[in-house]
């Protein structure tokens, strides 16, 4: 019984074993085989030099955001295979959770220098140093990603994101309308675009890319604010208006919406409906 219990035992490792690696991607992204901690902490106890089976139960612990966990086992499969550039990026990602960037770019750059074209590596590298707020680096990551792949339409919203954030909104908007041309139902790209051109002030394009977000999504209680504002600074108050009103009428407790129609109503001289609103946003706090 025993004997035929450790060949059933052999074999669930080296099934699991092949299949594991069968599930990895050529971006050497491990698709876990299965939640199930258990599994892989048999792999080990029957292998304890899987680095490959580590890696997997690393993983596994960092979809539950057990990241302390997740960083022990992957730094164990590094141990076991020290040029294991796809374990460096996945402990680089616990410690990005975790909201420890300066680790975090420096395992990335530890897999990038094991794997010069690892594009998954710039990518998450990019996202690290935005965090940072060290923008021109997370630039020059996401350039480096979309050099590695022009149609990254991620990566050209990361870019975006940061030009924005540095206030340089040619770019920013260059760079989300690249991503819309890849995939023009993109509805984060429209948002953040239109977000581009209100801080230019351009409030007729940025109303038109709101109105695209609302047909796609039509429930959509930010873009309406969003809409409604831009409305609002053309003088545009009865548009405004009916917006804030669409966002009461999704979600009837939106202080801000009250607040934001109070304001355009205060605006187009209607008083008596601006206290109103008002007075329900005292009666909402």
């Amino acid at each position: 019984m025993n004997q035929y219990h450790r060949i059933y035992r052999v074999a669930l490792v080296l099934l699991l074993v092949a299949f594991t690696h069968a599930i990895t991607n050529q971006d050497n992204h491990v698709l876990l085989a299965s939640d199930n901690i258990a599994i892989y902490t048999e792999t080990i106890r029957s292998d304890p030099n899987n680095a490959e089976a580590y890696h997997s139960r690393g993983d596994v612990y960092r979809k539950k955001r057990e990241y302390d966990k997740a960083i022990e086992d992957f730094t164990e499969a590094i141990r076991l295979k020290p040029n294991y550039a796809l374990a460096y990026r996945s402990r680089g990602n616990a410690y990005r959770y975790k909201g420890e960037y300066d680790k975090a770019i420096e395992d990335y750059t530890q897999a990038i220098q094991l794997k010069p074209d690892y594009v998954r590596a710039y990518y998450n590298r990019g996202i690290a140093y935005g965090k940072k707020r060290e923008y021109d680096k997370a630039i020059k990551d996401h350039t480096e990603v979309i050099r590695l792949k022009p149609n990254d339409v991620a990566a050209y919203h990361n870019r975006g994101d940061v030009y924005s954030k540095k206030s340089e909104y040619d770019k920013a908007i260059k760079d989300f309308t690249q991503a819309i041309r890849l995939n023009p139902n993109d509805v984060s790209a429209y948002k953040h675009r239109g977000r581009a051109y209100s801080k230019k002030r351009e409030y007729d394009k940025a109303i038109e890319d709101y109105t695209k977000i609302i047909r796609l999504k039509p429930n959509d209680t930010v873009t309406y604010t969003w809409r409604g504002r831009a409305y609002s600074k053309k003088g545009e108050y009865d548009k405004a208006i009916e917006d804030f009103t669409q966002v009461i009428r999704l979600k009837p407790n939106n202080v801000w919406a009250y607040r934001n129609r109070g304001n355009a109503y205060k605006e187009k001289g209607d008083l008596q409906k601006s206290k109103d609103d008002f007075d329900k946003v005292k009666s909402l706090r």
